[in-house]
């Protein structure tokens, strides 16, 4: 029997996925990180946000955890409250918007549907 998912996972996952526009390969090389290898006990590596949404596009909606739909969440809110009100060729010249944004794997560059 399919495990029912929620309106409210579906819209996230729907809000999630068009936040997050680049490939898990894309997003990993953007921050400087080797997929196949385990990280290693201690801190995070880098961009921890980032390597959780990495995990994220691997899975299936009825796979989701708590934790996961945290991240979704928050990555949906870092995306609308740095593209909000805010020009794409704004987001080109500013590089620390540009990198936050990128470093959850959304390049505002590329965004097709970016209509500001």
């Amino acid at each position: 029997m399919a495990e029912r998912i929620s309106p409210e996972v579906d819209e996230l996952w729907e809000r999630f996925h068009q936040a997050v526009n680049m490939t898990s390969r894309e997003l990993l090389d953007w921050l400087g990180v080797e997929p196949d290898l385990d990280q290693g006990p201690g801190p995070a590596g880098r961009a921890p946000l980032g390597m959780a949404v990495v995990s994220i596009l691997s899975k299936r909606r009825t796979d989701l955890t708590v934790e996961d739909l945290a991240v979704m969440q928050k990555v949906v809110d870092v995306v609308d409250e740095e593209t909000s009100d805010t020009s794409r060729e704004f987001l080109a010249e500013d590089e620390r918007r540009r990198h936050r944004l990128m470093n959850v794997g959304h390049d505002p560059l590329r965004n097709e549907q970016y209509e500001r």
